[in-house]
């Protein structure tokens, strides 16, 4: 029986997506216990069950594995934090959405949360990006921006820069989740609770 394939004559059959999502599930799993440097492919392979040139014939290298794992990783951060936003009730509302979704997401996947930090940012004590601008993936601060942007246009925001804005609250949860990365008995909840404050407080025309 031959395996199924998806819409096109050059799609991957079933079989060898559900094949390269085992890889891709391995290769989060590694990252976030070992780092990305000790993530071989010799160790996604044997962790996956599948031969190393099982593994070359899904993704033919290292770098396009991984790749593809973050890139799965941020997908799936963008809906998570696009599904509370179409939920939001007006701007105020979507604002403080976006600050909570995005420590939500981070909060119930830690190990995604490792692969990102690993792989966006340098090996030198992981504080800087290797690849400058590479935060604003999906365009993330972006998309807070404009949330600003309306919530200025709708009179209840005060005048100020949101690209900046957006850039200096962005900061501010990366890092609350750095440091919760790196000491897990941080109460996150809480933490969520005074950004949400700190940005208000921030933002919101005073009388």
């Amino acid at each position: 029986m031959t395996p199924r394939r998806g819409d096109g004559p050059d799609e991957p059959t079933f079989t060898e997506r559900a094949r390269r999502q085992q890889l891709i599930d391995a290769t989060i799993d590694l990252i976030s216990t070992r780092g990305y440097p000790s993530t071989s492919l010799s160790a996604i392979a044997e962790r996956a069950g599948l031969s190393k040139a099982a593994v070359l014939y899904h993704f033919s290298s290292k770098d396009n594995l991984t790749r593809a794992a973050l890139e799965q990783v941020i997908e799936q951060f963008s809906a998570y934090v696009t599904e509370r936003l179409a939920r939001a009730a007006g701007p105020r509302e979507a604002i403080v959405v976006y600050v909570r979704a995005m420590i939500g997401y981070q909060q119930a996947n830690r190990r995604q949360v490792r692969v990102i930090t690993e792989m966006l940012l340098d090996d030198g004590g992981g504080t800087r990006l290797k690849t400058p601008g590479s935060h604003d993936t999906h365009r993330r601060w972006q998309r807070l921006a404009e949330l600003l942007t309306e919530g200025q246009k709708a009179g209840f925001l005060r005048e100020f820069n949101p690209q900046t804005v957006a850039l200096a609250i962005g900061g501010a949860i990366d890092g609350v989740i750095a440091h919760w990365l790196a000491h897990p008995e941080l109460d996150l909840d809480a933490a969520a609770a005074e950004l949400e404050e700190f940005t208000l407080n921030a933002i919101e025309r005073r009388s």
